[in-house]
C-alpha cells in the first residue's frame, strides 16, 4: 500500500502543480472581470443619469441671477418615464425649489466623482437610489443643484446577468482540468512503460539500456543508470577475476605443499623429514604472503574509495615505521637499507593503512630483487611531496615499466620467488589516493619508484 502511495506521487505532484494555478487564475480572472464588468455598468448607469441631469439643466434661464425652469408637462413625463426603475429630480437655488420633488438627498455615500458631476447612494421611501448631482454656478446668486435620482432594479438585474458568465468559466475550468489529467496519465504511462521494460531486462541482464525512445527529458537519467550498470558490470568482472586469479595462484603452492608433506612422510630419517620441514616452511611464508597479497587486491575497488578514512600523516615517520619491520629481511641479505628524510615533517592526506602498504610492497621488492650486498634508500622529498624508493638491483627495462604495474606481470629480469602482484598493489593504492606515480632507473642502475603527492592528495 505504501508502495502504491508512492507511486502516485509524482502523478498527485503533477496534477496539484498544473490545478492550482489554473485555479487561481480562472478564479482571479473571474472575480477581476465581474468587479470591472460591474464597475464598467455602473459608470454606464451613472452617465446616463448625469446626462438627464445635464438636459434639465440646459433648460435654466437665468434673470439678474435669478434661475427658472420651464418644463412643459410632456418633457418631465419623458425624463420620469422608466419601464423598471422609478425615477426622481430636483432642480433647487439655495433652498428654494425651482422644479421636481423636494427633500431629495444631497450628498450619500459611494460617491463617484466623473468631470461632468457627481453620482453617490442614498435613500428615498427607504429605497436605494443613485443621484446624479450636477450644480449649475449663477454668478453672484447662489448655485442651482439640479439633482436626476434612480433605483437600482436594472443596476441589480444587470448584475445578476453577469453573474451567469460564471457558468460557462465553471465548464471551462473543469474541461480544462479533465484535459490536464488526461494530458498528465498520457505522459506518464510511457514513463511506467519504460520502467517496466527497464526492470525486465534488469532482472535478465546488465547490458546497457537502449535510449533510443527514451524522452529527451530522461536521457540524463538513462545515462546515469548506464554508468551505474557499467561499473556493476565490472565489479562483477574485478570479482571473477580475482577469483579465477586467486585459484589459479594458490593451486601452485598448495601442491607444492602436499607433496612436501608426502616427501617429509617418507623420509628415511629425522634429518631429512627436518630438511623437507624447513622447505616447507618457507613455502608457506610465500604462500602466506601470496594470500596477504591477494586479500589487499580484493579490497582495492574504486567504489570503497568514498569510504576510506583520510588523515595527515607524516611521510619520514610512515618509511621509517616500514622500514623497521623489513630490517631483518634487509639484513638477512647485508643490504643497507637507509632513510634521508627532509627536515622538515612532510604531511600529506592518506589512509596510513592502505600506504604503510604501498611503501612495504615496494621496499619489499626493492630487497627481495637486489642482491646479497646491495643497497635500498628511501627518501621523502617536499615541495611537491615526494617518497622515493631506490635500489640497486637487476632494475626494470624501459619496455616494461607500464607492464609492470598489471597483475602478475614480473619483469624478465626478476628472480625469487615474487608473485608479481606487488607493484600492481602500490599503482591500486595510489589511484585510491589521487598519487602520481613514476618508474625510472636509479643511480646505482636498478630501479627507483617516486610517488608524487598532490596538496589535496585524496582529491
Amino acid at each position: 500500500m505504501a508502495a502504491s502511495r508512492r507511486a502516485n506521487w509524482l502523478t498527485r505532484d503533477l496534477l496539484l502543480r498544473l490545478m492550482l494555478p489554473l485555479l487561481v487564475i480562472v478564479g482571479a480572472t473571474g472575480v477581476l472581470g465581474t468587479l470591472t464588468a460591474q464597475r464598467l455598468t455602473d459608470r454606464v448607469f451613472d452617465r446616463w443619469l448625469l446626462d438627464a441631469a445635464h438636459s434639465v439643466a440646459a433648460q435654466l434661464r437665468f434673470t439678474q441671477g435669478s434661475a427658472s425652469l420651464e418644463l412643459p408637462p410632456a418633457a418631465e413625463a419623458l425624463l420620469l418615464f422608466d419601464e423598471k426603475d422609478r425615477t426622481y429630480f430636483s432642480v433647487t437655488q439655495g433652498e428654494r425649489l425651482l422644479a421636481g420633488r423636494p427633500g431629495l438627498p444631497r450628498s450619500g455615500r459611494d460617491e463617484a466623482v466623473y468631470r461632468r458631476g457627481q453620482v453617490y447612494l442614498a435613500q428615498i421611501d427607504r429605497q436605494p437610489v443613485r443621484i446624479a448631482r450636477v450644480d449649475v454656478p449663477a454668478g453672484e446668486a447662489p448655485v442651482v443643484t439640479v439633482l436626476m435620482a434612480e433605483t437600482e432594479v436594472k443596476r441589480q438585474r444587470s448584475a445578476q446577468e453577469l453573474g451567469l458568465v460564471v457558468w460557462p468559466m465553471a465548464a471551462l475550468l473543469g474541461a480544462a482540468a479533465l484535459a490536464i489529467v488526461f494530458a498528465v496519465r498520457r505522459t506518464l504511462r510511457p514513463l511506467e512503460n519504460i520502467a517496466t521494460r527497464w526492470s525486465q531486462q534488469s532482472q535478465a541482464s546488465l547490458q546497457a539500456i537502449d535510449d533510443a525512445d527514451v524522452p529527451r527529458e530522461l536521457l540524463g537519467f538513462t545515462a546515469a543508470l548506464n554508468d551505474l550498470l557499467a561499473r556493476i558490470r565490472e565489479m562483477l568482472a574485478r570479482e571473477r577475476q580475482f577469483a579465477a586469479t586467486a585459484a589459479h595462484q594458490l593451486r601452485t603452492p598448495l601442491a607444492g605443499l602436499e607433496l612436501g608433506l608426502a616427501r617429509a612422510a617418507a623420509a628415511a630419517d629425522v634429518h631429512q623429514a627436518r630438511a623437507v620441514i624447513g622447505e616447507l616452511r618457507q613455502s608457506t611464508q610465500r604462500t602466506a604472503r601470496l594470500v596477504q597479497q591477494l586479500l589487499i587486491v580484493g579490497r582495492l575497488d574504486p567504489e570503497v574509495r568514498g569510504e576510506l578514512d583520510f588523515r595527515l600523516q607524516d611521510l619520514a615517520a610512515l618509511a621509517q615505521d616500514v622500514g623497521a619491520a623489513l630490517a631483518d629481511l634487509a639484513v638477512a641479505k647485508a643490504i643497507d637499507l637507509a632513510l634521508l628524510a627532509a627536515a622538515a615533517p612532510v604531511q600529506v592526506a592518506v589512509n596510513p593503512e592502505l600506504m604503510c602498504e604501498a611503501l612495504a610492497n615496494l621496499i619489499d621488492n626493492a630487497i627481495r630483487y637486489t642482491p646479497a650486498g646491495g643497497r635500498v634508500v628511501v627518501e621523502v622529498l617536499d615541495q611537491p611531496p615526494r617518497l622515493r624508493v631506490a635500489d640497486s638491483g637487476p632494475g626494470i627495462a624501459e619496455d616494461e615499466r607500464e607492464a609492470v604495474f598489471e597483475r602478475f606481470v614480473r619483469g624478465r629480469h626478476a628472480g625469487g620467488d615474487g608473485g608479481g602482484l606487488g607493484l600492481a598493489i602500490v599503482r591500486d593504492i595510489c589511484q585510491l589516493h589521487g598519487i602520481g606515480i613514476e618508474l625510472d632507473t636509479s643511480p646505482w642502475g636498478g630501479a627507483r619508484v617516486t610517488l608524487v603527492f598532490s596538496p589535496c592528495a585524496k582529491a
